[in-house]
């Protein structure tokens, strides 16, 4: 999803990669990183969640954490 939503190449979207810093992000695109995880999911992030969201592994805790829990199969 990040390496589409801003155009980055794959070998920069690693989870220790820092948002800012390494990936050039600022505010701006945070905003359009909350649409594209409330499109993907169906729950919009915290203004809390977002702004703790420093790295790529940051994005991805939050959006396990918005996503719906899996259901067992049953036997």
């Amino acid at each position: 999803m990040m390496k589409e939503l801003f155009q980055l190449s794959e070998d920069r979207v690693v989870p220790e990669a820092r948002l800012g810093p390494d990936l050039e992000l600022d505010s701006l695109d945070a905003l359009d990183l909350a649409v594209k995880v409330e499109e993907l999911t169906g729950k919009a992030l915290t203004e809390k969640q977002l702004r703790a969201m420093r790295t790529i592994e940051d994005v991805i805790v939050a959006m396990l954490a918005l996503a719906p829990p899996k259901r067992e199969a049953s036997a």
